[in-house]
């Protein structure tokens, strides 16, 4: 059993995952990532662009039949602590083992030590020139970078369900990207060398842990003040209706959440880079262009017109009725 369930939202029948950051948006970060890369990267992913895109959501869709795969998305850290910092939990594996137990851990995810040890798959596949495999834990990893930075990846009441909020886990990640992301800046600047990817990966799920009481707290204030007929309505998504936020609803939320989505997002993009070229880098920065053609250079203007097309391309390609 999944420990993030699926919610029915619509009279159809019609199932949304309400597990991760929507599809969209995990592509959408995927993408994006790629234009932060320095010049001896950047053709080698650029090349590979729509297999990291199209495969940023592959560790979603191994949690239908994989039972391993969910507890790698998310870290309940109020399993442990009250509130941020998490400074009982070690943040070596073996030393939280030896603490709390494995089977412990996966009960409450395993997201920031999932991470670290998917860096170093990478940087080993890197030292073998693995195209495939290097590819494969690109996408994968950047999935769950970006997990880490969800606010409702970091809490037991990750779908609201302990408030009586059943709904807000898709509606954070999925719904607000999807009505408001067109207007986010994207450019997050080049990747950095990260020197210790366990403490980076703690750092991104701390701090969504910091940031989920705004997210439950706004929400239902908003609730309250404007109610179930407002907050619903239903949306034509192919053949079926769709009980979806209303736009008001949405935005409303979206202005009391103040830039945390976009921040969240910027902060995934920016991580997901920074940790392909950290792997890199550690493996020796191999020369990686006989799995490309030649090394291409951008100025800072043109990663912010690529970012910007790419993300227009996105769009359009999901408004054509593409999986979102």
């Amino acid at each position: 059993m999944f420990k993030k369930v699926l919610f029915i939202w619509c009279f159809t029948g019609l199932v949304i995952p309400a597990f991760s950051w929507g599809f969209f948006a995990h592509k959408m970060i995927n993408r994006l990532a790629v234009f932060t890369l320095p010049e001896d990267l950047l053709l080698f992913y650029k090349n590979n662009i729509e297999y990291l895109t199209e495969h940023a959501v592959d560790p979603d869709k191994r949690r239908y039949n994989d039972e391993e795969e969910a507890c790698r998305h998310y870290v309940d850290l109020d399993h442990y602590e009250c509130c941020a910092p998490i400074d009982t939990v070690p943040k070596a594996w073996k030393d939280a083992v030896a603490k709390y137990s494995e089977d412990t851990l996966k009960a409450y995810g395993i997201v920031p030590w999932h991470i670290a040890l998917m860096k170093f798959k990478l940087t080993e596949a890197f030292k073998a020139k693995d195209k495939d495999l290097i590819l494969k834990l690109s996408a994968d990893i950047g999935h769950y970078i970006a997990d880490a930075h969800v606010p409702l990846h970091s809490t037991k009441n990750y779908n609201g369900q302990l408030t009586n909020q059943n709904g807000i886990h898709g509606f954070w990640e999925s719904r607000l990207p999807e009505l408001f992301s067109r207007n986010y800046d994207f450019f997050t600047g080049k990747a950095t060398y990260i020197n210790n990817i366990q403490l980076a990966a703690w750092a991104a799920s701390e701090g969504a842990f910091a940031a989920k009481d705004s997210v439950l707290l706004f929400e239902a204030e908003l609730n309250k003040k404007m109610g179930a007929d407002r907050k619903y309505t239903f949306e034509q998504k192919g053949q079926k209706q769709v009980k979806v936020y209303s736009f008001e609803y949405s935005l409303a939320y979206h202005n009391m959440l103040g830039n945390q989505v976009e921040r969240k997002m910027r902060e995934s993009i920016a991580a997901v880079g920074s940790i392909w070229f950290s792997a890199w880098v550690d493996a020796g920065q191999p020369d990686l262009n006989e799995l490309t053609e030649k090394p291409v250079k951008l100025s800072d203007e043109e990663r912010k017109k690529a970012i910007m097309e790419e993300r227009l391309l996105l769009e359009q390609k999901q408004m054509k009725g593409r999986e979102e």
